[in-house]
């Protein structure tokens, strides 16, 4: 996948990667540290805008390399202020993510795949198939994207890993990213208010605890036994929910964070007050917070949202078992913004999905 100059892009690489750009152009060590900088504090567009580089050095990076982020094909405005853009990478697959303004914070939503190969049964991101994984530029660039486009304002960002596809499944491009999100010198979001929500890809899991400086973590349960999410979520086949549970418990959680497990709410399917006191029985004695979250509908997702009196009893029944529980409130549903509703777009086609190792 070249661009399409078929040049490489400077945006998206690492100091390790930068080391050696600088490197190959027999410049000193310390300026890629000088290019980070402008590539992800202050995400410039262009290397001539890199004004503490010497004219030769912008001109010969100019030469061999592209500065680009993702191309906006389009942007979708909610009622509620939500706005869903679709990027369009080089080889033509898109991806969705969503900017969420709220009162005392606003939210990004990114993609780490172009679609989805888990197949989950509630979820239009699975339904409508999987192309490929994301390079760190196109991680990154999404939020770049946001960053940029929102209006000035004193209110903290938050970046949610919970757009199209398992970030997990795409270990390394999601890591580098994450490292570069987290980076002080870098788009400086506090780790507590950066989320990696996931299925439990224990490996991956396991690999990401040992990294020095970490996200909060969500899991992503929707079921209280093993047979019910085997039904709703393949992926049940290969990782056990109580070994997934048990992984998140051993966590590193950055300070003031939490573990939150996620449980979309099928009316009728397991909504009950049976799977609400199985739920209480699964994560017992576990540290960490239930979100639960009314299924967003979408005309190929055969299930229907949950009655208000389910949500209401289910939170009930949590809250009495000491867990603590909240209800994510949907924002975009009208732009198809919301949890569960991104997907790829028509004409697209899938490829087969990569391994879950």
């Amino acid at each position: 996948m070249e661009s399409p100059s078929g040049k490489p892009n400077l945006f998206g690489l690492d100091r390790a990667a930068l080391s050696q750009v600088v490197a190959g152009l027999g410049e000193p060590a310390y300026r890629a540290e000088q290019i980070y900088l402008w590539l992800y504090r202050r995400r410039v567009r262009t290397v001539a805008e890199m004004t503490d580089l010497a004219k030769g050095l912008r001109e010969a990076l100019a030469a061999a390399y592209d500065l680009r982020w993702p191309e906006v094909v389009e942007r979708r405005h909610s009622r509620d202020g939500t706005v869903k853009y679709l990027f369009r990478l080089d080889d033509g697959a898109t991806i969705e993510s969503v900017y969420i303004p709220e009162d005392r914070r606003r939210t990004i939503c990114i993609s780490t795949q172009a679609g989805c190969p888990l197949k989950c049964a509630f979820c239009l991101t699975g339904i409508s198939g999987y192309k490929r994984n994301l390079k760190p530029w196109e991680i990154l660039g999404q939020v770049a994207t946001v960053m940029a486009e929102a209006p000035p304002e004193p209110k903290a960002w938050n970046v949610v890993v919970m757009g199209m596809g398992e970030p997990l499944l795409n270990y390394e491009s999601t890591v580098i990213a994450l490292r570069a999100l987290m980076d002080p010198d870098g788009f400086a979001v506090a780790p507590k208010k950066l989320t990696l929500s996931t299925v439990g890809i224990l490996p991956a899991l396991e690999k990401l605890m040992q990294e020095p400086v970490r996200p909060n973590l969500a899991i992503s349960l929707h079921a209280p036994t093993k047979a019910l999410r085997r039904e709703l979520m393949p992926i049940e086949e290969r990782y056990d929910i109580q070994d997934v549970i048990a992984a998140a418990q051993r966590y590193p959680i950055p300070h003031g964070g939490a573990v939150t497990y996620e449980y979309v709410l099928l009316g009728g399917v397991n909504d009950q007050p049976t799977h609400a006191r199985a739920l209480v029985r699964l994560l017992a004695g576990a540290h960490g917070k239930v979100n639960l979250i009314p299924l967003n509908p979408a005309p190929e997702i055969p299930f229907a949202p949950p009655s208000p009196e389910a949500i209401d009893e289910f939170c009930r029944i949590l809250s009495e078992a000491r867990i603590t529980v909240s209800v994510r409130r949907p924002r975009g549903q009208d732009i198809l913004a919301a949890c569960g509703q991104l997907h790829l777009k028509r004409g697209e086609v899938p490829v087969p999905a990569p391994v879950a190792s």
